[in-house]
């Protein structure tokens, strides 16, 4: 039996609807990696494990929006084509670069949760727990990243500070949209 947790307020509500776009958006990154690469690249495999943690992670942020009644972000659609096209085409440029997505996307994923963990203290211990475990994954998930040459990308720097600007504004816009 599930439980109905009581509403949301108005930054809890942001926090949920931010965290459920962003677990969405990364699973269409993978899914777009995927499609590209499919099952014969040696990367497969760990981008699989990753997608399948971002659709954990994604399952648990949709139940928090209908037990607490949270409006999902009404950007879904542009996260779900978007999503899927940025991880095709680092796919399409190679698996160092898909690595790289991962890396720059899970840089500032670290920074959202851990403004999120210190601005909920203890005032809500289920959203908190679940983005402290979903941020000890998300670090993984980057350091797996650097391992596989994340940073020997063709055009690092540039990917890496594109791709993490391209997230701040995913998540301004969807804490509020």
């Amino acid at each position: 039996m599930t439980s109905i947790s009581p509403p949301a307020d108005r930054r809890t509500a942001s926090m949920i609807r931010v965290d459920q776009a962003g677990e969405y958006g990364a699973t269409r990154i993978y899914a777009g990696q995927l499609a590209v690469m499919g099952d014969r690249h040696p990367m497969a495999r760990e981008i699989a494990h990753m997608a399948e943690q971002e659709e954990r992670h994604r399952k648990f942020f949709d139940a928090m929006i209908t037990r607490r009644g949270v409006r999902p972000t009404a950007l879904q659609p542009v996260w779900d084509v978007a999503g899927f096209a940025l991880g095709a085409v680092t796919a399409a440029m190679g698996p160092r670069a898909a690595m790289a997505c991962t890396a720059a996307v899970e840089t500032e994923i670290d920074r959202h949760y851990q403004k999120q963990l210190s601005e909920l203290g203890n005032s809500d211990p289920e959203l908190s727990g679940a983005v402290a475990e979903f941020r000890a994954e998300e670090l993984e998930h980057k350091k797996a990243a650097v391992a596989a040459g994340a940073e020997n990308a063709p055009a690092y720097p540039l990917l890496n500070l594109a791709i993490r600007a391209g997230c701040r504004a995913a998540i301004a816009l969807s804490k509020r949209i």
